[in-house]
């Protein structure tokens, strides 16, 4: 199999994560939410994996008809914002202007920071928040807090998408990505388990998904704080 043959595959491994978010949806307009989740687990999954792919079979000098870079941001925008969002507003967790609130927060400020040209820093990590709502989303699906608590909790994160403050890549990031990496998975393996037991309060999933929730928002502040605003 040539370099470009396998390029291609690259860039066609990345497009079934729209495939996986019109599932998602699809589930979220039948209010499925477990099965929603599952689908957004599985393309949370498939965007960690194409991203070294395509580093590995140099997509843009082996199938450089094909943006990858454009074509991960429109799968990133309808699975990490649209359907979460959708999902946030139509379950009831927020009701009322709170729930207007939410999906115009969310959905105005991720489409201005997927458009910033400064998102990403020296060192591969995010500056601001990355506009990972679908795992803020499921934590919340999760933990069900009050939603005057979402409100004000979806306010501040959707205010540090400006703000110059670093959240790590769990893949790219060097620094501590021996803890960062294994924290994304572990992530990933607790919420689909969270949403395959349909967000079960005795869930066990449900103390992982904090811990390893805390630790990937506040990985990259904590390295500024360490090893200054450049670190």
């Amino acid at each position: 199999m040539t370099l470009r043959t396998k390029a291609l595959l690259v860039h066609l491994f990345t497009a079934t994560g729209a495939v996986f978010a019109m599932l998602a949806m699809l589930a979220a307009v039948d209010q499925k939410w477990d099965l929603m989740f599952l689908w957004l687990v599985v393309a949370f999954a498939v965007d960690g994996i194409d991203g070294p792919l395509a580093r590995r079979y140099d997509v843009k000098k082996n199938a450089p008809e094909f943006d990858g870079v454009l074509l991960d941001l429109i799968i990133d925008y309808l699975t990490y914002v649209f359907v979460p969002a959708y999902a946030l507003f139509k379950s009831g967790l927020m009701p009322g202007w709170t729930g207007w609130f939410a999906i115009i927060v969310i959905t105005f400020a991720s489409a201005m920071y997927f458009a910033d040209t400064r998102m990403k820093t020296k060192d591969y990590s995010f500056a601001g928040f990355p506009g990972c709502w679908n795992m803020v989303v499921l934590v919340l699906f999760a933990l069900k807090p009050d939603f005057y608590v979402m409100a004000v909790l979806i306010a501040v994160i959707a205010a540090t998408m400006f703000l110059p403050i670093k959240f790590v890549h769990p893949v790219r990031t060097e620094r501590w990505r021996a803890i960062t990496l294994p924290a994304a998975l572990m992530w990933t393996w607790f919420a689909g388990w969270a949403a395959w037991v349909d967000f079960d309060p005795q869930s066990w999933a449900h103390g992982g998904l904090v811990l390893t929730s805390v630790y990937l928002l506040s990985a990259g502040a904590l390295q500024q704080l360490i090893y200054g605003k450049d670190g």
